[in-house]
């Protein structure tokens, strides 16, 4: 182990190449992995944010939140419900926003969603006709407080009153206003979709303490003689499009970087298994055990491994911090941080794995022999 210490302060050079290539491939892996946190972030924040035991579609809805519909008796039905605690109105549009300062034609995808009641990831709904909350990925278009916003083609106003965060809904920016200027909104600008008074997309259901959210689930759809599709907040996260094969591919990806640098420390330190055949012998012939000289094998891989492991968490910190809100979709956490580093460190355990066989199978006299 000693030895092991001594030359990585003796000839760091030695051990460049390897450092190099795992810090790229840590700077990779953290990289994707930000990104990935960020897609789903950045998909699945409204869903998020309403902090529910269920959300409640539909039954002919697929549970999209833009094909349901819940109508006032059914909202009642789900109310009377053993185990339910609460039941508020979630509703949605997806239109073109007009910023002002902007050309008439330089329009914003954002969401408008109407809610009832604040959860502990949404302030209090705001009070007044025509106002909304906005997600603060609006400010890197150049939205502030108290600016008044045009939405969709009849160019609704919607007064923007403060900013939330991490409430972005498939890409888009959002806006969160009362179920009231939800329904004013949608009836003007897709007379195909207008909904009546008391009419909303989804029911957010809050469990009384103590019930179970499958339980109730279920019992919720037997109330309304399953006319109602109610799923928790994962299930509803999952059910949006395109969630499950956006985090599949990435996974899939991640892994595949992950085997490159088990592949590549494999190399690296079979090749200095190699050189040191002649070393180890000498080392085996004063009495120095296998498990000792591998066991130095791995702490130079690991310390490799963490060195490039520590380089490529400053750089996915400073990409979080530099790149601007609303472009690319990238947040550097500790946790993904940390598993990143984690899967490094395994793969270069395994990697260096593969030249434990050849530590084991020297022969002082035979690799004295061939050293001279």
């Amino acid at each position: 182990m000693s030895l092991a210490l001594k030359e990585l302060r003796r000839r760091p050079g030695r051990f460049g190449v390897a450092t190099v290539i795992l810090t790229l491939i840590a700077i990779l892996l953290m990289f994707l992995g930000g990104l990935l946190d960020g897609l789903t972030a950045g998909n699945t924040g409204a869903i998020r944010a309403q902090q529910a035991d269920l959300i409640v579609y539909s039954a002919t809805s697929q549970d999209s939140l833009v094909r349901s519909r819940i109508d006032p008796p059914e909202r009642r039905q789900v109310e009377q419900v053993k185990g339910v605690d609460s039941v508020s109105e979630l509703g949605s549009v997806q239109l073109g926003a007009r910023i002002e300062g902007k050309g008439p034609r330089d329009l914003v995808p954002v969401v408008l969603f109407g809610y009832e009641s604040a959860s502990t990831g949404l302030p209090t709904t705001p009070t007044k006709p025509g106002e909304a909350w906005a997600d603060d990925s609006l400010e890197s278009e150049g939205v502030e407080t108290g600016d008044i916003l045009k939405i969709g083609p009849e160019r609704s106003p919607v007064k923007v009153i403060g900013f939330v965060n991490d409430t972005r809904y498939t890409g888009q920016s959002t806006l969160w206003a009362s179920m009231e200027t939800w329904r004013k909104v949608q009836n003007e600008n897709r007379s195909d979709a207008r909904v009546a008074p008391g009419v909303s997309q989804a029911l957010v259901v809050q469990a009384a303490s103590g019930a179970n959210a499958n339980d109730l689930a279920i019992s919720v759809d037997r109330a309304t003689n399953d006319q109602t599709s109610s799923l928790t907040e994962d299930e509803a996260i999952s059910a949006l499009p395109g969630v499950e094969s956006q985090q599949r591919v990435f996974n899939q990806i991640i892994g595949l970087t992950v085997l490159i640098a088990i592949i590549v420390v494999a190399l690296f330190f079979a090749l200095i298994t190699v050189e040191r055949i002649g070393l180890y012998g000498v080392l085996k012939a004063l009495g120095a055990r296998s498990g000792s000289l591998f066991a130095g094998v791995l702490l130079q891989a690991v310390i490799v491994t963490l060195i490039a492991s520590v380089i490529g968490a400053i750089a996915a910190l400073a990409m979080a911090a530099v790149i601007p809100p609303g472009s690319i979709p990238f947040i550097a956490t500790g946790s993904r941080i940390a598993g990143s580093a984690f899967f490094l460190l395994l793969a270069a355990v395994i990697g260096c794995a593969f030249s434990l066989r050849r530590v084991l199978k020297v022969d002082p006299a035979q690799a004295m022999g061939a050293g001279q």
